[in-house]
């Protein structure tokens, strides 16, 4: 997988080095290629970089962060944005959210939550990619077996299941989730059993148990500690401020 181009959005400059320096770039198959300190940088460093992500502060002089990704989606609608901001307000995670932005971290950063958003951010990536496949083309293999991963999610799916299904070696498939995503199988796994339990989380008023199921974690308590340690809190609490949000 080719490395993912990243452009860095702060006005400060020791949150773009701390960036730089204290997040390990290439471990999760990324470059930075550019740093902008205000708006109007950004939207010219988007225009002639073309970054797969941006890293973007939202209080940032002369164009606000959430309006240069409004402005920047209309030529680069393939560009990711993830906001870096040090304002834990609901007004700015709704516009972040209309806007659909990756994802939305605040200051100080936790680079291991970073990392985990990283590689979220190269699932969904993937995902998009796959998607748009020519039905004429030949399906890839990773497609095949990511398809047969979402279509099983509640079921025990393990790299030994899905060698037996494809017919293939458990350490090929664990290359080509590497080689062709960036991630590991089992981070993939998480990832889109996260996605699952967040969106019946939101959008049903199911049981916590039957989510866990739903999700594919048949012990509710193993579901909850890893939901936690990827949301930061437990679904309870997920729903609940969602909830409360909204009204």
């Amino acid at each position: 997988m080719k490395k993912l181009r990243v452009l860095l959005v702060d006005d400060e400059i020791i949150i773009r080095e701390g960036f730089k320096r204290l997040f390990d770039w290439e471990a999760h198959g990324c470059e930075v290629v550019g740093e902008a300190a205000d708006g109007m940088e950004a939207l010219a460093k988007i225009d002639t970089l073309q970054p797969d992500i941006a890293i973007m502060d939202i209080n940032i002089p002369i164009i606000n962060g959430l309006k240069v990704i409004q402005m920047a989606r209309l030529k680069h609608p393939e560009t990711a944005f993830v906001i870096v901001s040090g304002y834990d307000d609901f007004a700015y995670c709704r516009e972040a959210l209309r806007l659909q932005i990756t994802d939305y971290i605040l200051k100080p950063v936790n680079y291991e939550e970073f990392g985990s958003c990283i590689d979220n951010l190269k699932i969904a990536l993937f995902q998009r990619q796959a998607a748009r496949q020519e039905p004429q083309q030949e399906e890839r293999p990773i497609h095949s077996i990511t398809r047969y991963v979402r279509e099983h999610l509640c079921e025990e799916v393990s790299l030994t299941v899905l060698a037996e299904a494809f017919h293939l070696n458990p350490q090929y498939i664990s290359q080509l989730f590497k080689t062709e995503i960036g991630v590991g199988f089992l981070a993939y796994l998480t990832s889109i059993r996260m996605e699952r339990a967040k969106q019946l989380l939101l959008t049903t008023s199911l049981p916590i148990t039957d989510i866990s199921v739903q999700s594919g974690y048949a012990d509710y308590r193993v579901f909850t500690k890893v939901f936690k340690k990827a949301e930061g809190i437990t679904p309870s609490q997920y729903r609940r401020d969602f909830l409360e949000k909204e009204q």
